[in-house]
């Protein structure tokens, strides 16, 4: 059933073209943000193994998931991404959604929440901050030496270093390592700009704006963002709900079998 409803699509706006993919046929909507990976690729054409990955939600919820628009200025910042993305909403009739953020998407969703309420009827800010630390300062100078120099399977390995755990990393490193430069982009561009933005995104006066309900999950282990990040937002949202994965990291969602049950729950309310 969860190959029902599904889209590859893209929306037009007076900034740019913007990707998105549709996938699911539930009553209920649920914008999905991918993290700063969209700056090496985007969602364009993966409707189908997003809607293999991702099938649990199918049955509750109409998934949308956006992509950056294609051509980012230089040093756009998270709050002018999360315009750009109320304004594809807007586009596409899309209101009162639930939305679920991850990493760099969770800093979008954040300023979604606190610049376009209406938007915003339920949110998750998974692995994510609300304004950098020297954590998140010492990764993206890593991965943006390694983008200017075109060290694309670099990046990809040292991400997984960063974010798994066990089994899941040794998978994913020989994976990684098999692939080499499949996937590689033309242009570190995107990337370099989606990268900074995380360092200069700071919407922490302004969580507790937030009315809507909202869910905060984190890892422990995160050595990109670091667990105590989502503590800090959790702190500052009224009524927020956090939830800490012990012995995870960044790659949390990926790991672990329980992350789209907390999803669903919580954004059925």
């Amino acid at each position: 059933m969860f190959f029902s409803n599904i889209s590859n699509s893209c929306v037009t706006l007076p900034e740019g073209k913007m990707d998105y993919i549709r996938f699911g046929h539930g009553g209920n909507v649920l914008v999905m943000l991918p993290g700063v990976g969209d700056g090496l690729k985007t969602v364009r054409g993966m409707a189908l193994p997003f809607a293999v990955l991702y099938r649990a939600l199918a049955k509750d919820f109409t998934v949308y998931v956006f992509s950056r628009r294609r051509n980012l200025p230089p040093h756009m910042s998270t709050r002018q991404m999360a315009h750009e993305l109320n304004e594809a909403l807007d586009v596409l009739g899309l209101s009162g959604t639930a939305v679920v953020g991850v990493s760099q998407g969770g800093m979008i969703a954040q300023w979604l929440a606190i610049d376009h309420p209406d938007k915003v009827r339920s949110l998750v800010l998974a692995v994510t901050l609300a304004r950098p630390n020297s954590t998140v300062r010492n990764v993206v100078r890593q991965w943006t030496k390694m983008a200017k120099l075109g060290d694309y399977k670099g990046i990809l390995l040292d991400t997984a270093m960063r974010s798994y755990s066990g089994e899941y990393l040794h998978k994913a490193l020989i994976s990684y390592r098999l692939l080499g430069n499949l996937g590689k982009p033309k242009s570190f561009r995107r990337f370099l700009i989606q990268a900074e933005s995380c360092v200069t995104h700071n919407a922490y006066a302004y969580l507790p704006r937030i009315t809507c309900p909202t869910l905060v999950i984190g890892g422990t282990e995160d050595k990109i963002v670091t667990g105590d990040a989502s503590g800090e937002i959790a702190a500052e949202i009224p009524g927020s709900r956090l939830k800490m994965y012990r012995g995870l990291g960044h790659g949390l969602y990926d790991e672990s079998p329980d992350f789209l049950r907390q999803v669903i729950d919580h954004c059925r309310i």
